[in-house]
């Protein structure tokens, strides 16, 4: 194995449906404690299959364009 092979950042499959919460938080650039912290609090959808946790790949989607329309909102009022 190459050196470029040990480095390269590992790439997500983009045909997944669901993500492990590793997955998901690689995504978004944070934490699995943070991402746990945001499935428990609701803030991100996640779905069991059997006792597995998942979260639906779009759901990344609709958790930036909250956090952006809250962004954009605050720096109206401000």
């Amino acid at each position: 194995m190459t050196a470029a092979a040990i480095l390269a950042p590992v790439t997500a499959d983009p045909t997944l449906l669901l993500l492990t919460v590793e997955e998901a938080a690689r995504r978004l650039g944070i934490g699995r404690t943070t991402c746990f912290a945001l499935i428990a609090s609701g803030e991100l959808e996640s779905v069991k299959v059997g006792s597995l946790r998942r979260i639906p790949a779009d759901a990344l989607a609709v958790y930036v364009d909250r956090l952006r329309g809250a962004s954009a909102s605050s720096m109206r009022s401000a």
